[in-house]
Parts: C-alpha cells; sequence; structure tokens
C-alpha cells in the first residue's frame, strides 16, 4: 500500500512503527455550526482508510477529536445567547447524526479538548523549562525560532508564513510576542470566559461568586491561581500524547490545517518528546467548493448534508464522494449527486447478475493512494458476490 505524504511530497510505501498496529489522528471539528460536505468529505476519506487497513490484517487505533473550547465558539455562544459547552454539545451530536446516517464507522477515541487539560499544562511547562516557550502577560507562546525545523511541512516561506497566520486567526502583530511567527500554547481567559487554572497569569481576583464558579469550568480562577485556556495547536498535541503515543503513525485533516496549526503541532510534539518524527504519514484532503469558492462557514456557501439526506439516499452521497480522490480539490453540483444516484442504482441492480469482478484491480487501486474513483470504475464491471464484498469494503448501506 502507498500513502502519498504531504511531508515528503510523494507516494511512499506504507510501513506502520508497530507491525500490524496502525494509529490513526484527525483532527475534528469545532462544534459551533453544522456538518458541511467539506467535513464529510475529510471524514469519509479517513473511514474508508480505517475500513482498508483493518481489511489489510491492521489493528487500527484512531483518535479524532472535538476542539469543544475555542474562540469561534466562544464568540457564537455569545451571538446566540447560549452557553459554550452547551452550543458544543448540540453541534457535536447534529455532526455525529450525519457521519452516522453516512455509514461511518467511529473513531475508537472520540474525545474533547478540555477532557486533556492536564496533559496541555504538562505539555506548556516541559516546553518552558527547554526554553522553547515563554510567559508573557499570562499567555504562553512557543518560540518558533528554538526550532529550525519550523517550515519543513508547509514549505512556506517566513514571509508566507506570517501572511497565513494572519489569514487563519493568529495575531502576527501582538506586542508579547518576541516574533511574529511565536504562537500561542496556553492563553488567560476573559472575565467572562471559560478558565483553567495554571501557573501563569496569576493576577489577584476577587472571590468567585457562584456564577462566576459556575462559569470557569473544571479550574476556576481561585486562590491566587491564573485564569486561562489553551490554545488551538497544542490541544491536538496533548490528545496525540494522552490517548495514541508519542508516535503515531498517521496524522490527518483537511489540506488548510497544514499551516499554522499541523506545522505547530509537530514544533510542539518533537520538542516536548524528543522523538522524531512525531507524525510518519500526513495525509490531506482536498478543499471541497461551492458557487465558485472553498466550502466554508465564513462565507456561508455551504452545502448541509442533513439538508442533502432529505432529498438523496446516504449511498447516493458516499458515493459522490468516493467518486474525487481524497487529495483532489473539486466544487460541488447537484447534477453529480443525481448522476451517482443513478450509477448507484445500476451497481444495485448487478448485484442479481452474474459473479464476476477484478477483485485484485479492485484492491490494487485502494492500494494506491485510495484512489476511490478507480475502484468504483472496477465495480461497475462486477456482478453478484463479489461487487456486494466491493461495496461493504467501502462502506455501503446493502
Amino acid at each position: 500500500m502507498k500513502l502519498y505524504n504531504s511531508l515528503s511530497q510523494t507516494k511512499e510505501v506504507f510501513v506502520p512503527n508497530n507491525d500490524r498496529k496502525v494509529t490513526l489522528y484527525v483532527c475534528g471539528i469545532t462544534p459551533y455550526d453544522t456538518t458541511h460536505l467539506g467535513h464529510a468529505f475529510t471524514y469519509l476519506t479517513f473511514d474508508i482508510l480505517q475500513r482498508f487497513l483493518t481489511f489489510q490484517g491492521y489493528t487500527v487505533t484512531y483518535t479524532q477529536n472535538v476542539t469543544d473550547i475555542d474562540d469561534d465558539i466562544l464568540k457564537k455562544a455569545h451571538e446566540v445567547g447560549k452557553d459554550w459547552q452547551e452550543l458544543g454539545e448540540f453541534w457535536t451530536k447534529k455532526f455525529l447524526n450525519d457521519l452516522n446516517d453516512l455509514n461511518v464507522i467511529m473513531p475508537t477515541f472520540y474525545v474533547k479538548a478540555t477532557d486533556s487539560i492536564p496533559t496541555i499544562l504538562e505539555i506548556v511547562e516541559k516546553l518552558i523549562e527547554k526554553k522553547l516557550a515563554y510567559e508573557k502577560s499570562g499567555n504562553v507562546y512557543f518560540r518558533v525560532k528554538s526550532d529550525p525545523d519550523y517550515g519543513k511541512l508547509s514549505k512556506f516561506s517566513r514571509e508566507e508564513m506570517i501572511k497565513l497566520s494572519k489569514e487563519r486567526g493568529a495575531d502576527p502583530a501582538d506586542p508579547n510576542k518576541e516574533d511574529p511567527l511565536d504562537f500561542i500554547l496556553w492563553q488567560k481567559s476573559k472575565e467572562d470566559e471559560p478558565s483553567w487554572n495554571s501557573k501563569w497569569a496569576r493576577l489577584p481576583s476577587p472571590p468567585p461568586t457562584t456564577q462566576a464558579s459556575e462559569r470557569a469550568g473544571d479550574g476556576e480562577a481561585n486562590g491566587g491561581q491564573g485564569k486561562g485556556r489553551p490554545g488551538w495547536h497544542i490541544e491536538c498535541s496533548a490528545m496525540i500524547y494522552k490517548y495514541l503515543d508519542k508516535k503515531i503513525d498517521i496524522h490527518g485533516g483537511g489540506i488548510d490545517l497544514i499551516y499554522p496549526h499541523h506545522e505547530s503541532e509537530i514544533a510542539q510534539s518533537e520538542n516536548f518528546t524528543g522523538e522524531k518524527p512525531f507524525v510518519k504519514y500526513w495525509l490531506h484532503t482536498g478543499a471541497v467548493g461551492y458557487q465558485g469558492h472553498k466550502m466554508s462557514k465564513s462565507l456561508g456557501n455551504l452545502v448541509m448534508v442533513s439538508d442533502l439526506l432529505k432529498k438523496y439516499p446516504p449511498n447516493a452521497i458516499r458515493y459522490l464522494l468516493l467518486s474525487h480522490h481524497y487529495r483532489q480539490p473539486w466544487e460541488f453540483k447537484e447534477e453529480e449527486l443525481i448522476t451517482a444516484a443513478k450509477s448507484l442504482k445500476n451497481l444495485l441492480e448487478n448485484l442479481k447478475g452474474e459473479e464476476k469482478g477484478d477483485t485484485e484491480g479492485f484492491i490494487q487501486a485502494l492500494s494506491d493512494d485510495l484512489d476511490t474513483p478507480k475502484a468504483l470504475k472496477v465495480m461497475e464491471e462486477a456482478g453478484g458476490k463479489t461487487l456486494l464484498e466491493m461495496l461493504l469494503l467501502l462502506g455501503f448501506i446493502i
């Protein structure tokens, strides 16, 4: 089996770190809005990967996270007047329902970032001890200049990284930073934000009221402790370390996560554990577009999975997604979904036909960097039990 590694930018033969055991981590959702087709494309890709690895005899331990504490969630909760935890639980449930309808297998561990706060604090403290991070005004930053390998995944220049970090939520102009590229590991919470105790930002504060205590979460500020919450990148490093290992086989996510998120994960994790490489194979899915632009919550050009499910069967949506190679960007057009539904109908009729099919060609297609479009083409010429086995391996509901 070969997989395209974003780090080496080549297809590499897949050889896990530990014989027949595979560790897989995929960045999950930030649950402040609903599930769109771009999300489904990513998580269906790793559903197929998990199924195919299991078919090949590997034992897969798969962790996917929920970024349940984040600037976007807090902003959205304030806008709609809901508790941040209530908002997160609501949209996480909607997301899981959509994926369940598409017959996506649940990961081994499906975990919230807030369940790993002690691990996050452990990593931050160690990085400070190693002089790889520093505290300023209650925030803790990773010192990018301390890591000469920073940028090895994205291959971006310093200027490109500064530009992108600003576009993707960071603040290169933050006066507390030693360098514009330094990124937040831990940040001081505002008075109306959830917080956890830490060694940093030990500012005097009045005794908390019952209401303030409830708002503060697991570690409300008291007794001179600092009020803070984790940065985005450190959450994934902590969950990988806690639920998988110091080193893992495969790390996945959308292509837009390569910088700054995955680049920063590498720096944190490799410098915390001393183990390199932190990830052996980096897999990234292409962006899904609609109406001429990448599908995104900020633009509002979303195609909702739940809306599509009102008009089309889950198998048709799965067929549409698998008809695109996971690394290639594409634009959704409803006519293509109509065609997918017809193609699927023909396949299901072939189940009643004669026994035939190129099983070896089907396996070779999936072994070549999960070439699902080619696998579907092979299936068109199959029938009977052979076709049934192919459909089941690709997760169709029969």
